[in-house]
């Protein structure tokens, strides 16, 4: 029988700014090598952008501006039970060369056209999508 509950994650869409597009940051789950966005368990002592903002440096290895947009948010399935994850923006202000899951996953820049075709999770997608207009 599988437990089923509720849990939330919090994540973000790292982004920069290149010949006036928008690029995103996209990494690779560790299991399946899927394209998604660094996220993670929110920290009890930690806010849900605090908390995204330390994942997007543990996994992707990037650092970025507190100004933050919440994006939407997406509901996942996992083994044990529903996850809620909400997503923010960041605006990348350092990109490291070194960082805690460097050999587990690999890091692409990303049109906004590229990333949507790249991820697999359809309200992700949509919230790739949007994030242009959510910045202007």
């Amino acid at each position: 029988m599988k437990l089923e509950f509720n849990f939330t994650q919090s994540g973000v869409l790292p982004y920069r700014r290149k010949d006036e597009k928008i690029e995103v940051l996209l990494i690779t789950s560790i299991r399946k090598k899927k394209w998604i966005i660094p996220k993670g368990y929110v920290e009890f002592n930690l806010s849900h952008f605090e908390s995204a903002k330390k994942e997007a440096y543990e996994e992707a290895g990037v650092y970025g501006e507190n100004e933050t947009i919440e994006l939407g948010s997406f509901k996942l399935s996992k083994a044990i039970g529903i996850c809620l994850i909400q997503v923010f923006s960041m605006e990348v202000n350092k990109i490291l060369d070194d960082y805690p899951d460097k050999e587990k996953r690999k890091r692409k820049w990303f049109s906004i056209e590229e990333a949507v075709q790249s991820v697999e999770i359809p309200e992700l997608k949509q919230i790739i999508t949007t994030l242009p207009q959510k910045l202007s």
